[in-house]
Order: structure tokens, then C-alpha cells, then sequence
């Protein structure tokens, strides 16, 4: 197992954090009153929250097993949140047992929840590193000790961006850095919460993430689209999230509406 070089801080309970608000959508149990109560704020402003993290979810799985099918043995996955299975080793392994994965996460309830996602393939390996996504010099050496960045990554933020700002941040500049370091023929998984979609339910629950203390940032199709800059996007691009490659259970959920998440995935040239 990767650790950090500094002690994990305790578990704050005091304030609400996205992964533990997630993890109440998906009907898991490490969540706290505070995230409750935001998570349930959230849903009632935006009928859409619950479908939209499981749409997320569903994405991930069909991105990463994508990755898989396309040869790619190697998995970066930043702000992991809450174990819930399947997990993404569990998709990548389960298509290649040799992949290797390595998780990242700032949150000190998904360390405590390290061990469970570290039960990978006897033929792969999966690892996991405390530290935040503004950090990309400590995750990516981090992550070096268990995949060879001089090969192809498939590096995911999967429903992360959303919760770093332009400018504070350097949201671009800061994806900018892990894709560098990126071997030619990476993959880059993304999924954004945007105001394109249910703007005003959207506005509602960005409002509510600020009020508990966390930064909230919808972005447009542009704005999203920015992010792949330089890079080759897969078909069919970037869409909404029920219409990446989708599968059954994703045309059911259409049939219940749009989320508002757009998502796509592409290659290092």
C-alpha cells in the first residue's frame, strides 16, 4: 500500500464532504448526519442528484472497462471516494487481471476504507495514495512506485472537476500536469456537473454544496470540452452522461430524463 508523506487528519464530521454525500446517494453507509442532511438538501433541490451518481458511476465502468479492451493495464484514479462496488479495479481486473490501479483521495474515511479496495487480482495490483488533487507532483510520484508512467495510464476524475475553480484552483492548468506526465496513448476519463441541463436545479444545488463549505463549479459544453484540449476524443465525444456508450440500464434511466453531467474520454496522441 502507497501512503503519503504526511499523516492523514482526522475525520472532520463537522462539515459535509462531497465523497460522503455521494456515497448517501449510492445507499452507502460511511456518511455522517451532516452529509445526510446535505445529500437529502441537494436531492430535493435537484430531483436529478441520485440518478446522476449512479449514471456516473455506470460511466466509469463502461470508460474503464473501454480502456481495458483497448490494451491499457495501467489505472490513475483520482478522488476516488467511498468504496462501491464494482469498484474500477474490480471493472479493469476483472477485464485483464494483470492491470494495476492505483487509487487517490484526500478524504480520511476513504483511507480507513483503504484496505477494502486493495483486495485485487493475485495477478495485478492495486494500490492506494492519501493526497489531494492540487498535489500532482506528490500523486504522481506516489503512483510511480506502482505504474511505469513511461506506458500508457488510464487516468480518471470521474465527477471531480466540478469541485475545483478556475481560478483559485487552476483547474486547467492543474489537468494539464497529470496529462504531461502521461505517457502517448493515455486515456483521460472525465465527468463534469453542468448548468447546460436542469439550470435551475443545478443552481439550487451548487448553491447548497457552497453554503456547507464546499466549492461547487457547473461547467458548459465549452467549458468541459476545454479540458480535452490537445487530445483525441473518443467517440461519441462529449455528450451527456446517459449517452456515453451507453447500456441498458442507461436507456431506462433516459427514459426518467437527462442528467445534468456531461462526461468523456480521451487519447494522448
Amino acid at each position: 500500500m502507497t501512503g503519503s508523506d504526511t499523516a492523514p487528519t482526522r475525520i472532520d464530521t463537522s462539515r459535509p464532504h462531497p465523497a460522503r454525500v455521494y456515497d448517501w446517494w449510492l445507499g452507502g453507509k460511511d456518511n455522517y448526519p451532516v452529509d445526510e442532511e446535505l445529500a437529502r438538501g441537494i436531492l430535493a433541490a435537484d430531483g436529478t442528484a441520485v440518478r446522476g451518481a449512479r449514471a456516473n458511476r455506470r460511466f466509469m465502468h463502461r470508460a474503464v472497462l473501454t480502456a481495458a479492451e483497448a490494451g491499457i493495464r495501467q489505472f490513475l484514479d483520482i478522488g476516488t471516494g467511498i468504496p462501491t462496488g464494482p469498484n474500477l479495479h474490480q471493472v479493469a481486473q476483472g477485464a485483464a487481471p494483470e492491470s494495476r490501479v492505483v487509487y487517490a483521495d484526500n478524504d480520511p474515511v476513504v483511507l480507513r476504507h483503504a484496505e477494502a479496495l486493495l483486495h485485487g487480482s493475485q495477478q495485478g495490483r492495486t494500490d492506494y495514495v492519501h493526497a489531494d488533487v492540487r498535489d500532482p507532483g506528490t500523486i504522481l510520484r506516489l503512483a510511480g512506485e506502482s505504474l511505469d508512467l513511461g506506458r500508457p495510464v488510464a487516468l480518471s476524475l470521474v465527477a471531480l472537476t466540478h469541485y475545483l475553480s478556475d481560478d483559485t484552483d487552476d483547474v486547467y492548468g492543474l489537468l494539464e500536469r497529470y496529462v504531461s506526465a502521461l505517457a502517448p496513448g493515455s486515456l483521460v476519463i472525465l465527468s463534469q456537473v453542468t448548468q447546460d441541463i436542469s439550470p435551475e436545479g443545478v443552481a439550487r444545488a451548487a448553491d447548497l454544496f457552497r453554503r456547507g463549505g464546499t466549492p461547487f463549479h457547473p461547467r458548459t459544453h465549452a467549458e468541459f470540452s476545454r479540458f480535452f484540449t490537445g487530445l483525441d476524443l473518443l467517440d461519441p465525444g462529449v455528450v451527456p452522461v446517459l449517452a456515453w456508450r451507453p447500456g441498458p440500464e442507461d436507456a431506462e434511466a433516459l427514459a426518467e430524463g437527462a442528467v445534468p453531467v456531461y462526461a468523456g474520454v480521451a487519447r494522448k496522441p
